[in-house]
């Protein structure tokens, strides 16, 4: 089901993200206005044609007329948006957001939240190793997953409705969460593997290392290029799910150390083969 093209929406925060949810959305002919403090952000959407309205301020006008409202905003900074601007949405709103982690969010935006708007949460799973407007793209969700993460609160027109936003970008493949198994598994499919990129390229003191690498190197650590404001919000929002993979992690690295070093073949073999086999359903 894709939107309703009657349909006005509002994007807050026109990063990345934002950004390309806006250029989808606008490319397919929707209504798409956006919020950003960054003057240059908007005027850059405005000029190249990824939104018809924009504005630095919560302008009451833009934020009243929206249908649906996309939050892509840090996610403190989003708690702040709706205790301090929610009396002007309009009466019957649905507001949906790109956060990557949900539990510390979804519970308390839907317990402030008027009876009269519903938030339903969602997560599109992809990215570039760049930021803002500039570089957005909606090519990025041609190939990606998109969640969306529904509670008990939530109605079956809301979900719908999140729902069609990632049909209509175009995502490959739409599932669902409930908030609790959406943190578990963004721990370690996400937050965990940034956490290793970025000790990949801590944890030598080489400065030469772009002279010798390959592309398996480079591959692993493209997503080293890392937000730090960002990422270790979210990393200490969901501190006790990512920690938790990590000992994993840990103890599945410490395994392989002990097989290594007691140079027992058939067992590296066999973990070799297991890794081959889960990563080729990738490949399908």
């Amino acid at each position: 089901m894709k939107l309703d093209k009657n349909l006005k929406i509002l994007i807050v925060g026109l990063g990345l993200i934002g950004g390309s949810y806006a250029k989808g959305l606008h490319k397919q002919g929707y209504k798409v206005s956006a919020i950003d403090t960054n003057e240059d952000s908007i005027a850059f959407a405005l000029q190249n044609d990824i939104i018809d309205n924009g504005s630095t301020e919560v302008d009451p006008k833009l934020v009243g007329e929206a249908d649906i409202v996309v939050f892509a905003l840090y996610p403190h900074v989003f708690k702040e948006w709706i205790e301090k601007n929610q009396h002007l949405f309009k009466s019957g709103a649905v507001i949906t957001d790109v956060t990557g982690v949900k539990s510390c969010i979804v519970y308390d935006i839907q317990s402030m939240l008027r009876k009269d708007v519903e938030f339903i949460s969602a997560h599109p799973m992809a990215g570039r190793e760049v930021y803002g407007v500039r570089n957005s793209d909606d090519k990025i969700f041609k190939e990606a997953n998109y969640i969306i993460v529904p509670t008990d609160s939530n109605t079956f027109d809301a979900i719908e409705i999140c729902k069609g936003i990632g049909e209509t970008l175009g995502f490959a493949r739409i599932s669902s969460l409930p908030p609790k198994a959406h943190d578990e598994m963004i721990g370690f499919v996400s937050q965990l593997t940034h956490c290793i990129a970025v000790c990949l390229m801590t944890c030598s003191k080489s400065e030469h290392l772009v002279d010798y690498t390959g592309d398996s190197f480079r591959d692993l650590t493209r997503i080293a290029r890392i937000n730090e404001n960002m990422w270790s919000e979210l990393f200490l929002l969901n501190k006790d799910a990512l920690l938790a993979q990590m000992e994993k992690f840990i103890g599945e690295f410490n395994e392989f150390y002990e097989i290594l070093k007691e140079e027992d073949t058939e067992k590296m073999k066999e973990k070799m083969i297991r890794s081959t086999a889960r990563r080729a359903l990738f490949d399908k």
